[in-house]
């Protein structure tokens, strides 16, 4: 049977398992304590600081996305986005286009090895890892797709989207709560994030028993 999942901005294509992956299972189980709790304290952290768009960094536009209308909400994830995919090296920046590039041809192969270049030169280069991951994913090597959104995390904790796939990656396995809990850590950085939001619904009555 095969299974559709959103990782967001993406859509991937699981094929279900013929038994129970217990290590992987076990990985997944030991992130959700490692790194989902600490993301409560990063947002919470966050002050609001009013400043016009163009001039926002990274923790104003965190801030803002955080409070925004869904109209407001759109530009600044681009600016967010634009921000997560800058290393601050031409070459690496081509690496991760070329990574991109290979996934929209579906040529998983090319877009881990590229992907894998970009990682083994910018380790701490968060989307990296995190477009890593997705290439990992959509080629059924789920392991290692853990392990990058592991390290993507731990470099980038408000990296909304990296945390709603390691949800999904719990949904994926059976683990509804530590899913919602993940989902829950997504929508306190992006409230409007849709995905998110559709996931919570979908997973709201079998963990909280009602709909939200």
């Amino acid at each position: 049977m095969v299974g559709a999942l959103v990782f967001a901005p993406w859509t991937v294509t699981f094929q279900s398992m013929g038994r129970t992956c217990a290590n992987l299972k076990a990985i997944v189980a030991a992130i959700s304590l490692s790194v989902i709790p600490s993301l409560s304290s990063v947002v919470a952290a966050q002050t609001a600081a009013p400043v016009n768009l163009s001039s926002l960094g990274e923790d104003a536009l965190l801030e803002r996305l955080r409070d925004a209308d869904p109209n407001d909400a759109a530009a600044l994830e681009r600016e967010l986005q634009a921000v997560w995919s800058s290393s601050g090296s031409p070459s690496m920046d081509l690496l991760l286009r070329r990574g991109r590039d290979a996934m929209e041809r579906q040529d998983w192969a090319a877009a881990i090895e590229h992907l894998t270049a970009l990682t083994d030169h910018a380790p701490q280069f968060a989307e990296g890892w995190s477009e890593r991951a997705r290439a990992f994913f959509n080629a059924e090597r789920y392991g290692p797709a853990v392990a990058d959104l592991e390290q993507a995390l731990a470099l980038n904790p408000n990296d909304y989207n990296a945390i709603f796939a390691l949800g999904q990656v719990f949904e994926f396995f059976g683990d509804a709560k530590r899913a919602y809990a993940a989902y829950e850590r997504a929508k306190a950085i992006h409230p409007n994030h849709e995905e998110v939001t559709k996931a919570m619904d979908r997973l709201s009555v079998e963990v909280e028993g009602r709909a939200l």
